[in-house]
Formats: C-alpha cells, sequence, structure tokens
C-alpha cells in the first residue's frame, strides 16, 4: 500500500501550480464541459504514467540496488529543487474543436505531461517500489486530485490556492523523501 499513498500525495502535492494544472484551468475556461475534460486528464495520465512507471521498472532491472538508491536519492533531490521553480504554459493554446473536447484533452495533456515533474516522479517511484501497477494508479489518482477541481472550480479557485506555499511544501516532501532514499538502509 505505500507505492500506492506515496505516489498518490507525491504527484498531488507535485501537480498545484503545475503546467499541466495550468493546462486543466485554460481547457475548463475554454470548452466548460468538464466529464470530457476529466475523462482525457484520466486517459492521457493512464497513458503517459503507464510509460514512466515501465521506464522505472526497466532501470531498476539494469542498475545494481546501491546505484539505483543513489540514482533515486539524487534524483528526488533534483525534483525537489525544480518543484520550487514555477511552471507557466509556452505557445499558443488555441485549440481547434474539430476533434472534441476528450480528444484534445488527451492528447494535449498526455504532451505536456513529457518531461515534466509528474512524469518524472513516476519513473523515480517506479524504480523505488517495483510495484508498476499500485504506482501508476497511485499517480494518477494524485493528477484526478489536483486537476478535477481546478476543472470544475476553474479560474474562480485557482486564484485562492497558495502555489508558493504548495510548491514549498512539494520540494519538502520530495527532498525527505531524496534524503531517505539516500542514508536509510534498504
Amino acid at each position: 500500500m505505500e507505492p500506492f499513498l506515496a505516489s498518490v500525495l507525491v504527484v498531488a502535492i507535485a501537480e498545484v501550480g503545475d503546467k499541466t494544472q495550468l493546462l486543466s484551468l485554460l481547457l475548463a475556461a475554454r470548452y466548460k464541459r468538464p466529464l470530457p475534460i476529466i475523462a482525457g486528464i484520466l486517459v492521457a495520465t493512464l497513458a503517459n504514467h503507464f510509460l514512466a512507471g515501465a521506464l522505472g521498472e526497466w532501470l531498476r532491472s539494469l542498475l545494481s540496488p546501491d546505484a539505483l538508491r543513489w540514482i533515486v536519492g539524487g534524483s528526488l533531490l533534483a525534483v525537489a529543487a525544480w518543484t520550487l521553480k514555477p511552471d507557466k504554459l509556452d505557445g499558443d493554446m488555441r485549440m481547434p474543436t474539430r476533434y472534441g473536447v476528450f480528444a484534445i484533452t488527451c492528447v494535449a495533456f498526455f504532451v505536456a505531461e513529457i518531461g515534466d515533474k509528474t512524469q518524472i516522479a513516476t519513473v523515480i517511484l517506479a524504480a523505488k517500489y517495483h510495484a508498476l501497477a499500485l504506482v501508476v494508479v497511485g499517480t494518477t489518482l494524485g493528477m484526478l486530485l489536483a486537476n478535477a477541481p481546478v476543472v470544475y472550480l476553474g479560474s474562480a479557485g485557482a486564484s485562492r490556492i497558495p502555489y508558493r506555499a504548495v510548491r514549498i511544501g512539494a520540494a519538502l516532501l520530495f527532498a525527505a523523501m531524496g534524503l531517505a532514499a539516500l542514508f536509510m538502509a534498504p
């Protein structure tokens, strides 16, 4: 159960203020259709995080436990530092509607999540816990916990979130996990 709970917590906290959460807000404001947007987030996240988790499992198979411990610990510390940097959406976010809100959300979310800190966290968590299904389901649930309220509340609630405090809390969580991975016995 630890891989699932850690995955939910890490991604839900790290996602606050992340570019994919901003994308959720943008999609909600533009299309005003929460169910297809949330369904698109779900499908895109499952696909993206499954691939990330599979990469984590593969890396685990290549590395010795000691090397894996140092890589996981160092990576978590790097993600902690990265979490302190606020995200913003880049580029033109005007999207054609002929493909439907669900399809647009799937593609946009999948692409936006590539190389994102929550995707990197999924790779790290899968490598650490060797529990692909629990990690993918946990990170996906964490993603939905952070994004579904944004889709439903839209811009009205987004202005009330203390993004800086959440980023600092997430960074501390990643740092604690990194230090635990480095200095605690396996």
